[in-house]
């Protein structure tokens, strides 16, 4: 089997524009929630969110392309380019066919859709843009950063709700080891806060209900937590076949081990309570990564800070690993529910915590005795990681635990 390596890393989130001030705000507790500047809530009671700051997309892509793109589609390519620069990789005539895009989302461009269906009942039809389809379909995401980069490989776009930008770097795998790719760029974008998705997640009941305290408000495994706040932003990453990789002398920050995607077969939004479905992606993803549950160093948590989603998630985590479980945290308690890019955030904080033996904090958090994980709460904490798991749970009962590790080649 081929090994497949992580070369290059980019990043636009609500705590940092780039992978380097991401991770230094994960590990200091940073906050990236706050009041909407995003849309006017109005009347409406959920006010707050982990929007992108001073987001430029001029420079990332040129006027016409931003005019043709979704907010989403130019997180993916802004954190693409990042990604390819930082594994001083050159897309060129005589590779690009060799260089695959793998990019996720949720919801793909639904603020185009909602503002578009705006401009339909209230005004005319002749008002709706001719790129309204094309900027908000889903597949968009990988297609544009293909062309922004010259990419030439599978382009292929997941969506596995909030499963969907972990699944890609797992698919995006599964195309390295088949010979598909030499290279393939893979991760999650999502840029889904409008009054559609609020007025809708509001309505369900999982958005967090104290928005007197934004910055306080996500609570992953903590004992009072009531619900998630709603995130925004892109990370992607640079996959190579470690031959690929040495060839061209590029340095390595972890490899990819492998995963599992299984389903609930349950309900359209709720986990399955008994845990089965996510127990087994995890049972699943170590056996197929060639690692026993005692290899697993750390576990980056779906951890969204709802009552259910965090119940369950703790029963398969103890199911796998019994009791002392490996470290947990979530960094959903600082950057938000990024929806499709979520996967990919958590897996950006994987590698890091493998290269630099650092967890980074849950923070907002009090224990809750009835869950039995061993949660890194409130600070980071210095710690040998070799391996780590990262788990994403998604709408649907898709569930999606990829493993990563030290490279030692």
């Amino acid at each position: 089997m081929k090994r497949i390596v992580i070369t290059g890393m980019g990043a636009i989130t609500p705590i940092g524009n780039d992978p380097g001030t991401f991770w230094k705000n994960l590990l200091i507790g940073k906050s990236g929630a706050g009041a909407l500047t995003l849309f006017e809530p109005g009347d409406m009671p959920y006010n707050i969110a982990c929007e992108v700051k001073e987001f430029d997309p001029r420079q990332y892509m040129n006027r016409k392309f931003i005019r043709r793109t979704a907010r989403a589609t130019q997180f993916a390519v802004a954190a693409t380019k990042q990604a390819l620069t930082d594994s001083c990789l050159e897309i060129t005539d005589a590779n690009r066919d060799e260089v695959g895009v793998m990019m996720a989302t949720g919801g793909g461009g639904i603020i185009e859709i909602e503002h578009a269906t705006e401009k339909l009942v209230e005004k005319s039809w002749k008002t709706v843009g001719p790129f309204v389809v094309p900027s908000a379909m889903a597949n968009a995401a990988s297609c544009v950063v293909s062309m922004a980069v010259g990419a030439r490989g599978p382009v292929m776009t997941s969506a596995a709700a909030c499963a969907s930008g972990h699944y890609s770097i797992l698919e995006a795998f599964h195309f390295l080891q088949r010979g598909e790719a030499d290279v393939m760029i893979a991760g999650g974008t999502e840029s889904a806060i409008s009054m559609l998705t609020f007025a809708a997640f509001g309505n369900m009941g999982p958005l967090s209900k104290d928005t007197d305290r934004p910055q306080q408000a996500c609570r992953p495994f903590s004992v009072d937590r009531n619900g998630f706040v709603s995130g925004e932003g892109a990370v992607s990453v640079i996959m190579e076949t470690e031959e690929h990789a040495l060839a061209r002398g590029a340095e390595i920050y972890a490899e990819v081990l492998g995963g599992a995607l299984t389903g609930d077969a349950y309900h359209l939004t709720a986990p399955d309570p008994s845990a089965d479905g996510a127990s087994r992606a995890i049972q699943r993803a170590l056996r197929f990564s060639g690692l026993a549950p005692e290899d697993v160093d750390l576990i980056l948590a779906h951890g969204t800070g709802t009552e259910l989603n965090d119940e369950v998630e703790a029963l398969a985590i103890r199911q796998v690993f019994g009791q002392p479980t490996p470290k947990t945290t979530s960094i959903k308690s600082m950057v938000g529910h990024a929806l499709g890019a979520a996967g990919a955030e958590s897996a950006l904080a994987a590698v890091m915590a493998i290269r630099e033996n650092i967890i980074p904090p849950t923070i907002n958090y009090t224990e809750d005795p009835g869950l039995g994980v061993d949660v890194v709460g409130n600070r980071s904490i210095d710690f040998p990681v070799r391996r780590a798991i990262v788990n994403a749970f998604g709408f649907g009962g898709q569930n999606v635990v990829a493993a990563f590790g030290e490279y030692d080649g």
